[in-house]
This record gives C-alpha cells, sequence and structure tokens, in this order.
C-alpha cells in the first residue's frame, strides 16, 4: 500500500505560440503588441528586465495576464526603423516557475529586420567592478556632441556582471556609451550621471560559429556533448570604464554643531577662498580655531572662548563662494544662520553635576572604610589617542590625534628609547604635524628589525585651546624580525606609457595594505606580513598619488587602472618574483572574483526534477520515453 506521488513534474518551460502583429513583422504601424503562449505566465520586474529599443521616452505599458503579455509603446513609432523588446530572462510559467529564458521580440516599420548584434562589459574604472543595470547605447553620429543632444539610437542594459547585448542593429558605423540615466532622456545631460565613454568606432558583423552544449543525465553525470551551429555577433568584446564626473558646482550641503566647542560647515566641493562669518550676537573677530580638511569641502570652527561655547545659539551671517545659474563662482551670503548647541548648556551642567554628586559619594565611602579618597574633584586630562601596533612594522609610523586643537605641543618632552644589549638608549624620530589635518600628528623613526622600543610621554606635553593638559604615557613597542616577513616583486610590461605607475597590494577584502610607486618595469614590497594578497594597479597620470576621475567636455578619460587575475600568497621568509603583463587579459575577466564586490545572479535554470524522481523510482528517464529497468519501453 502507498500514496500516490503526484506524477511527472512539469519541467518545460512557456513557449510562445504566436502573436500580434506576428514576431519579425515589416511595416508595422501598431504600437500595441500580443504574444500568446502556451501556457499561464508570469513577468518579473519588467520595469528593470525588459529592454525596448530604440529607447522610449515615455515608458511603454508591459503587463502579463493569463497566457499572453500586452506590450503598449506610447511614443510614435519612428519610419524604417527596427523595434526590439529585450524581455531576457524576465519570462516564466506560472505554477512551476519554468523559466523561459532569453527572448526578444522584433518588429520593422519599414520593409527589412535589422539583426545585427554587438555585446561588451560596462565597469566601474575606479575599481574594474561590474556595473549592473546601466544603460549602453550606440550612436551612429560619430561626434562628440552627440552624446550631449540626441537620445541614443539602441540600447540595452547591463545584467549582473555588467554584461550587455544590443540587439536589431544596422549595417554601419557606430560608437558606444554608457549612462547611469537620471531623467530618462537617454542623453547626458547632468554631470551628476554616471557615464562611460571612448572613441573606438566598430562596424557590426557576425560569423558562423560552432557552440559546444553540455547534455546533463542529471546533477551529477554528463550524457554527451552536442555541438550546435550558431551565428556569431562582432563585436561581443565590447569594454566601456564607467565613472562620475568631480563635483564643481558649490553650494552648502549643511551646517551643524554636534558638540558645544564647535560647529561645522559642509559644502558640495572645496574653494581656495575660506568663508567669511560675522557674528550677530557674538564677536566673531579671533573667535574660531579653523580646521578645514585638504579638499576644503567641510570646515569646523572650534570655538576659543569658553563663554562662547557655553552659549547656547550663535546667529552669524556666512558668506561663501558657490555656484550660480550660470555655472560661475559668485559670493553669497546666508543671513541670520542660527548655530545651536545639540545639548544645551543647562543639560551638561546638569550631567557634570550629577558626575560629581555620584563621585563625592564614592569618596566618602572609601573615607568611611578607611581607604585612600580625595578632596578635591580631578581636573579632566587631555586624552590624545596614540594609534601604536603592539608589534611595529619598520616601515610604518605612529600617529597621535588630538580630540581638540593645541594650544601648546611640547617636543621635547616626547621621548624614544630602544633596548640595546639589555641597555636603553635614546633613539632619533621626527614629530610634526600632519599636512591639512590640524590635529593630528605622525612620529617617524627608524625602526630596527627585532628591536624592542619604549615611547615615553611627559606630563603636560600637549595643552589644548582650553587650557587641559595630557596625562604621562607610556608604551612598549616590539619591532618585528626580518624571518616574520616576505618581499614581493613585480616584473611590469604590457604599456608603454612613461606616466608614473601605482601599485598597490591589497587584503583578502580588496582594502589596500601597501603602495609603491613603480621603477621603470619593476614594483618591490619590502615587509610583507605573510598572508594571501592580490595587486591592483593605476596610471597616475597627473602624478598627484591619488586616482582621478573623467571629465567628458574636456575629453579626459578616467585614469587607467588594472588588476592581477590571480591571488598571490606570500610566506616567512619568502623573496617573490612574478611576472605581470597588465594588459595580457581583458579588464572585464582581470579582478578576481573572490575581491569583486558586485556579485553575478545565478542565471535561471530548469530544474529536471523528473531525472531525479526517475532515479528515486529505478528508471531511467527522457522527454521521449521512460524505460523500465527489466521491463519493456513505456512511453
Amino acid at each position: 500500500m502507498g500514496q500516490p506521488d503526484g506524477g511527472w513534474f512539469d519541467d518545460d518551460p512557456p513557449v510562445v505560440m504566436g502573436s500580434n502583429p506576428a514576431d519579425l513583422s515589416t511595416n508595422v504601424k501598431a504600437k500595441k503588441i500580443t504574444i500568446f503562449f502556451n501556457e499561464y505566465i508570469k513577468l518579473e520586474d519588467a520595469t528593470n528586465k525588459v529592454v525596448v529599443s530604440p529607447p522610449q521616452l515615455e515608458t511603454p505599458e508591459i503587463q502579463a495576464a493569463g497566457k499572453k503579455i500586452v506590450v503598449e509603446l506610447q511614443d510614435t513609432l519612428k519610419e524604417n526603423t527596427t523595434y526590439t523588446i529585450d524581455f531576457s530572462d524576465a519570462i516564466s510559467d506560472n505554477n512551476e516557475g519554468n523559466p523561459m529564458g532569453s527572448y526578444t521580440y522584433s518588429f520593422s516599420t519599414g520593409d527589412q529586420i535589422d539583426t545585427l548584434e554587438v555585446s561588451g562589459y560596462v565597469l566601474d574604472a575606479s575599481n574594474l567592478e561590474p556595473i549592473k543595470g546601466i544603460s549602453v547605447g550606440l550612436y551612429n553620429d560619430l561626434a562628440d556632441s552627440a552624446f550631449k543632444t540626441k537620445p541614443m539610437l539602441r540600447v540595452s542594459r547591463t545584467d549582473s556582471r555588467g554584461h550587455f547585448v544590443i540587439k536589431g542593429i544596422a549595417p554601419g558605423t557606430y560608437r558606444a556609451y554608457a549612462l547611469q540615466e537620471m531623467d530618462g532622456d537617454f542623453r547626458f545631460s547632468q554631470k551628476s550621471e554616471m557615464i562611460a565613454y571612448n572613441h573606438d568606432t566598430f562596424v557590426p558583423g557576425s560569423k558562423p560559429d560552432v557552440r559546444i552544449d553540455t547534455i546533463w543525465r542529471d546533477s551529477l553525470h554528463i550524457d554527451a556533448f552536442k555541438q550546435t551551429p550558431y551565428t556569431h555577433f562582432l563585436p561581443d568584446d565590447i569594454t566601456l570604464m564607467a565613472f562620475t564626473h568631480a563635483t564643481t558646482d558649490r553650494y552648502l550641503i549643511k551646517t551643524e554643531r554636534k558638540d558645544a566647542e564647535k560647529f561645522s560647515l559642509f559644502f558640495s566641493c572645496g574653494d581656495s577662498l575660506l568663508p567669511i562669518i560675522k557674528g550677530l550676537n557674538f564677536d566673531a573677530d579671533s573667535a574660531f580655531v579653523i580646521e578645514a580638511t585638504e579638499k576644503r569641502d567641510t570646515i569646523h570652527y572650534w570655538l576659543r572662548d569658553t563663554t562662547l561655547v557655553n552659549q547656547d545659539t550663535l546667529r552669524m551671517d556666512i558668506s561663501y563662494m558657490m555656484t550660480d545659474t550660470l555655472g560661475n563662482l559668485v559670493l553669497h551670503t546666508d543671513s541670520a544662520v542660527e548655530m545651536l548647541a545639540k545639548v544645551s548648556y543647562e543639560k551638561r551642567q546638569k550631567e557634570k553635576t550629577s558626575e560629581i554628586e555620584k563621585w563625592l559619594k564614592e569618596q566618602e565611602k572609601r573615607k568611611k572604610r578607611d581607604e585612600k579618597y580625595d578632596s578635591i574633584y580631578p581636573v579632566t586630562p587631555l586624552k590624545p589617542n596614540f594609534s601604536i601596533p603592539t608589534k611595529m612594522d619598520p616601515d610604518k609610523m605612529i600617529t597621535i590625534e588630538m580630540p581638540t586643537p593645541l594650544q601648546r605641543c611640547d617636543t621635547a618632552a616626547v621621548h624614544l628609547y630602544s633596548m640595546i644589549d639589555s641597555l636603553w638608549y635614546e633613539a632619533p624620530f621626527t614629530f610634526h604635524p600632519v599636512p591639512n589635518q590640524l590635529r593630528r600628528f605622525e612620529m617617524m623613526a627608524e625602526w630596527q628589525p627585532g628591536i624592542e622600543y619604549s615611547l615615553e610621554v611627559d606630563s603636560a606635553a600637549f595643552e589644548d585651546i582650553y587650557g587641559l593638559v595630557s596625562d604621562p604615557f607610556k608604551q612598549g613597542i616590539k619591532v618585528k624580525t626580518l624571518d616574520e616577513y616576505s618581499t614581493l616583486t613585480l616584473t611590469l610590461s604590457g604599456i608603454t606609457d612613461t606616466l608614473p605607475l601605482r601599485v598597490q597590494l591589497l587584503n583578502s577584502s580588496g582594502n589596500m595594505v601597501k603602495e609603491v610607486l613603480a621603477k621603470g618595469n619593476t614594483a618591490h614590497f619590502d615587509y610583507v606580513t605573510p598572508a594571501k594578497y592580490y595587486i591592483r594597479a593605476f596610471v597616475d597620470a597627473n602624478n598627484n598619488g591619488i586616482w582621478d576621475t573623467g571629465d567628458y567636455d574636456a575629453n579626459l578619460q578616467p585614469e587607467d587602472v588594472y588588476y592581477y587575475p590571480r591571488v598571490i600568497e606570500c610566506k616567512e621568509k619568502w623573496d617573490i618574483s612574478q611576472s605581470w603583463n597588465l594588459t595580457a587579459t581583458p579588464r572585464y575577466l582581470q579582478k578576481p572574483a573572490a575581491i569583486t564586490k558586485q556579485k553575478g545572479d545565478n542565471k535561471k535554470k530548469l530544474q529536471n526534477r523528473n531525472a531525479k524522481r526517475a532515479k528515486d523510482l529505478g528508471i531511467e528517464y527522457n522527454k521521449d520515453q521512460i524505460k523500465v529497468k527489466g521491463e519493456k519501453d513505456k512511453k
């Protein structure tokens, strides 16, 4: 006795039974298309997955209903133009979810259908990450101005791997562009839009080719290899490097006063001229210590006078350079701006009083227990943040960040000692502020491998603008021995530019660990901690030490970035040498999958559940017949 299991599964995908107008029709005038299927279907995420080309300025209406899909185009049809509706993998059957696979419907308003295709990839120019969902289009107008004045001629959209296919192309010469559009006009109209372009032109073509398909018996066993002839469309490796322009329009983003001691101004980008502050309920002359970031897009105003610190509301006029509607920098004034402390003076005083009362109670308890106690509330010291690893690398430095700007820094009160033959000796070092970082200092020394050091800072070595002084500080430092490191030498080739090439060592998360400037065709890394690493390089065209984006109006491409396509393992006491041809591998294949953040979506596949059921029942199964072991064939 048993229970029926429901029989064989429906493992077949939906099949197109017909359409109105018919697929590949010519001289079509209707803007409504209906596609019929052999079973009930569903359409997944049509907004993002279904692409109509030529691009439609008015969004088409696309609906699935029962056994059909209805598409209504809103734009006026263009004459003598091939239209394609690419459904990608959005169609599946309603009950079992069997994917139909990639499906494209085409028609023409003229006498012929254009059938050429091109394909390729769009990558983030800064890190070679695949860009998902960006529009890719073609122009047969080869002028640079076309990208800004005309909508794309043919269009597609990248998948999760950054891959795109543009279909329905007529013979001719084209240029390709990518655009992360924000206003739906399919042209580059806003600098905030991510774009990609180059000056390469191409002529679409095709050739006969053979594809090797694998026929699986089940999930583990291959049944056969099948050769399938197909038309190979070219080019199929167009690679576009996408970037966003540096922000040049200047405006005030926000103001804030999180801490009573300072207020901050945040701008979209910096300017050589700092804002002018005019106090309305206080005297702004010499009232601030100004801390600006390197780009001057964020400016902190530290209040020197504690009277102003205790004032909950500061009213002021702020004059600064701002971009007007014509794109010019002009002086602009925001009047009667109020800077309100996040925590009021009254609340801060209550919190301080509560702390003192708590401290007094603790001292009273100590006194009653005949323990050591204090009768004067201690002054809060200045607390610098010392960034010192317990095990120092010979090529690293110590950083010290102050919580507030300093009024005095006594470098004579900072001492470094090294232990040699069990005796301590003074070790040379330099101590200096970090440029463009008001509260940050660096300490550099010739750290000798295997030597133990002691950093000692006297009391009151640092004093801030509010009179707070630092406590004494002492910490031991152990420098690693040479036996704990590896070295890595890269011999570079593949690019002929004589421009500076910066080579970076990346950890397993893709974050930079070390960077060197290549000398000739060699990049050498010393003191490499044993681990697995990845390599990135970029051409520093302007030699400013950082990667720079592109500018379309200036015809400036972003600086070229390359990845070594494999992992490199460094081990203790190993000196590793590796050759790297930066252009041998196409850039869309360079970045290792382990550090690629944009992972490809799993492709939808037919489940083939009948094969598993047949195996459980002890029979051999294919779509044409079921063979029962030891018995006659059954259809």
